[in-house]
Formats: C-alpha cells, sequence, structure tokens
C-alpha cells in the first residue's frame, strides 16, 4: 500500500469525538507543579488500554513519574513520545472568564473553534495527540514494525516554590542510562510548536543579584552606603553586557543571544537603601559555553563602580541541565526522523512543517546532550497563549496533528503485514 493511500485510510480512521473526548478529559484533572499523580494515573490507565507494558516511579513522594513501551516486531526503529505532566497555576482565570462557559479553566469549553482549559496547549493536547494516533493507526488496520514508548514525567514547570526544576525527567533519563529502560532512537517532545518542528532549543539561566550597602536616616545620608545607587551602576553594566550580545551573530534557528532585566527592588524607610536586589534571565544559542557566558554576566556584574562598604552577591536559582540554568541544544535538520515527520504533517497541512528553533527553554537537553537521543519539539497549539488565561487549543490543528502523527510514527517505525479494512476492524 502506498504512502497516499495509508495518509487517506488514517484520515478516514479518525474518530473526532473520541479524540475531543480524550482531550478534555486530560483538562479536567488538575495538575498544577507538585500535584501531577491525579494525572499522571489517568496516563498509566490510558496506556494500559493500548496495549503498553506500562509502569511507574515517584521521583519525589507522591510525584511519579509514568511510562510504557509497546514492542512491534523487531524490524523497526524505537521512537519515543515523551513530554510533562504539570501545568502552570490558574490564578485570575476565573476572574477572567466570570459567568461564561470559560469559567472553569477544567471543563474544556468549546469557545470559537478551540477547546479551552489550562494545560490544553502546555502540553495535554500534545500527549492526547500521541494517544489518539494510536487510536486511528488501529482502527485504519496498521501494525507497527519498530517499538514506540511514551514518558509522561513531572516538575517541568516553574512558578511553584520548591519545584519546577526537572526533577521529573532526571528521573526518567537516569533508568535509560543505567539500562533499566530501552533507550529509544529518536525523540518527540510534544511542546506546543503550531505543527512546525523544532530541532534546536535556546539555553537560559537565571541569576538573582543582591546588592547590600548600610541604611542611614535621610537627615544623614552621609553615614549610610546607598545599595540603590551601587545597583544602578551594576545594572548600567549589565545593559552594557547585554548590547554587547545582541551585537554576535544569530542562531539560524534561534536567533540572538540575550540578557534581559526582570525586576528590581530596593529602598528605606525614610532613609538610605541598605539593600537592593534586581534579577536577570540570559538566553544562550547553541555552541555557546554554559560556564564562559555566566562568567561573562559576573565579570559585568563585578566590574562595575561601587562605594567602598558595598557587597555584592550572585545566586542562581534556576538550575536544571546546569546547576545555574539549563543547556542549549540542536539536532541535525536533516535527519531522516525529522524530514519524515515534516513530509508528514506537509501532507495533511502544506503550510505547517517548517523546521526552526524553540524561543523557550524546555527538557530535550535531557535527551540529547545525556542520552545522545536525537529529539525534536513537535506539537498543535501556540506557545504564546500558555501560561495565561487565554490558554487554547485549536481543533482543526489538533485533529490535523494526530493525523500527522500517526502518518509519522507509521512511516517511522514502519509497517509490517496485512494492512486490515476498516471494516475488519470493527
Amino acid at each position: 500500500m502506498s504512502g497516499s493511500d495509508i495518509s487517506t485510510r488514517i484520515t478516514d480512521a479518525l474518530d473526532e469525538t473520541a479524540a475531543l473526548s480524550l482531550l478534555r478529559g486530560a483538562v479536567s484533572i488538575e495538575s498544577i507543579t507538585g500535584n501531577e499523580a491525579d494525572f499522571a494515573q489517568h496516563l498509566y490507565l490510558l496506556m494500559l488500554d493500548r496495549e503498553f507494558q506500562t509502569d511507574q516511579a515517584e521521583f519525589l513522594p507522591g510525584r511519579p513519574n509514568v511510562w510504557g513501551h509497546r514492542r512491534g516486531n523487531g524490524t523497526g526503529p524505537h521512537l519515543l513520545i515523551t513530554g510533562h505532566t504539570d501545568t502552570v497555576r490558574v490564578d485570575g482565570w476565573q476572574e477572567r472568564w466570570a459567568g461564561s462557559e470559560r469559567e472553569s479553566p477544567f471543563e474544556g469549553a468549546e469557545v470559537d473553534g478551540a477547546i479551552w482549559g489550562r494545560g490544553v496547549t502546555d502540553l495535554k493536547g500534545g500527549i492526547c495527540t500521541a494517544f489518539a494516533a494510536l487510536d486511528v493507526l488501529k482502527t485504519a488496520g496498521i501494525k507497527l514494525a519498530g517499538d514506540i514508548s511514551f514518558a509522561f514525567i513531572g516538575d517541568e514547570e516553574s512558578g511553584e516554590d520548591g519545584t519546577g526544576v526537572s526533577v521529573g525527567i532526571e528521573h526518567y533519563t537516569n533508568m535509560i542510562a543505567v539500562g533499566d529502560l530501552p533507550k529509544p532512537d529518536f525523540a518527540v517532545y510534544v511542546e506546543p510548536t503550531q505543527l512546525d518542528i523544532y530541532a534546536a532549543q535556546i539555553g537560559f539561566f537565571i541569576a538573582d543579584v543582591t546588592v547590600t550597602g548600610t541604611s542611614a536616616y535621610f537627615s544623614h545620608p552621609e553615614l549610610g552606603v546607598d545599595a540603590l545607587k551601587a545597583a544602578h551602576s551594576i545594572l548600567t553594566s549589565v545593559w552594557e553586557h547585554g548590547e554587547t550580545l545582541r551585537g554576535r551573530d544569530p542562531h539560524p534557528l534561534t536567533g540572538l543571544s540575550g540578557l534581559l532585566v526582570t525586576g528590581i527592588e530596593a529602598g528605606g524607610l525614610i532613609a538610605v537603601p541598605g539593600t537592593s536586589k534586581f534579577s536577570v534571565i540570559g538566553s544562550l544559542q547553541s555552541g555557546e559555553d554554559f560556564h564562559e557566558r555566566t562568567q561573562a554576566f559576573e565579570t559585568a556584574v563585578h566590574s562595575a563602580t561601587v562605594a567602598s562598604g558595598i557587597i555584592v552577591e550572585i545566586s542562581y536559582p534556576a538550575g536544571r541541565d546546569q546547576p545555574r540554568g539549563g543547556s542549549a541544544c540542536e539536532v541535525n535538520p536533516s535527519l531522516a526522523p525529522i524530514q519524515q515527520l515534516q513530509a508528514a504533517i506537509k501532507q495533511y497541512d502544506p503550510e505547517r512543517g517548517e523546521i526552526g528553533g524553540a524561543p523557550y527553554w524546555s527538557e530535550n537537553p535531557y535527551l540529547i546532550e545525556r542520552l545522545g537521543i536525537p529529539a525534536i519539539y513537535c506539537a498543535a497549539g501556540d506557545i504564546a497563549c500558555c501560561h495565561t488565561t487565554e490558554e487554547h487549543l485549536n481543533i482543526k490543528e489538533y485533529l490535523t496533528a494526530i493525523c500527522a502523527f500517526a502518518l509519522f510514527i507509521a512511516n517511522y517505525c514502519g509497517v509490517v503485514g496485512r494492512i486490515n479494512t476498516i471494516k475488519e476492524e470493527k
């Protein structure tokens, strides 16, 4: 059977009602970072229903990862589809949509051709796409030669105290590294990309700078050491360093490196400010040395001219695969699986499937850098609406993604045996 015949069968096999029910069911389960267990259990059961050899383990007390492995006939490659189970919080959602059908962030309301709710795009839509794609393949009578694994991990999202530092993916990839789980040949992490394919991503670090001086009553400022004035000098140096970074050549997929001051606080009670604090986020291109970039930032901080008696301290609160942040990474866009995925997407939507780079950080460095597994980001949905009260997923794009994923899985893993008719399967 030709590729075009398979794609037609996939389209005919798609049950749109079931696919939307699957998505709404996922959205209905609150899984804000730290509270992923109920959603993880839901996914565990969905994998069992689809004949995966399924298991789970806690990466922290009460917080499990879940994964499953389904064998083919041993003649095809091993594909991993993965994503995070946790979402950001829902602050302001009910107030934003009070009195409307979108008032609950967990009901998956259908409005204006989209499903609305917390996590629907980031990234429960991608997870449900993978499940629905397997359902389509089953209905279409398509059996896979290669193996397929699903892995759904917690602790990706930042924002909750003491969480969101990628403990879940650390736990899962360690199991692969020591041989407790089989190593896949290629991975798709289902972060939203509007069905483009992100073969690269930025790296990042977050730095908190604390400037300490000596407070003094306003009538005797000569007795104080002004921390705010010192912070002004330091910020000037940091901004100059940021402009230097912007003058470098951009990465072809992720663009320019950068440095952004994201907040500042200072002041005294009618007094010389004794402390001042500011925060910075830096972005890195693939190929930049992480240590060199943070050292260059620190040099900019400490090279500023400040008064005697000023103490400057720098901390890095958002370690991921690096102690001070997250690595940038990339894979070769010409890899055969990436070309197969691009062709599958364009089969159903010629405007999608472009190769690009992620303007955000997620967890592919754990797969690419630590395990040597080529990995990309791809899923329906626009990252711009995520983490907001506008989070929604276009239904047409979601259904297109299901068909595209089904075709990619079939082409990448390979198809064995006779392809039964849909009537025979029913």
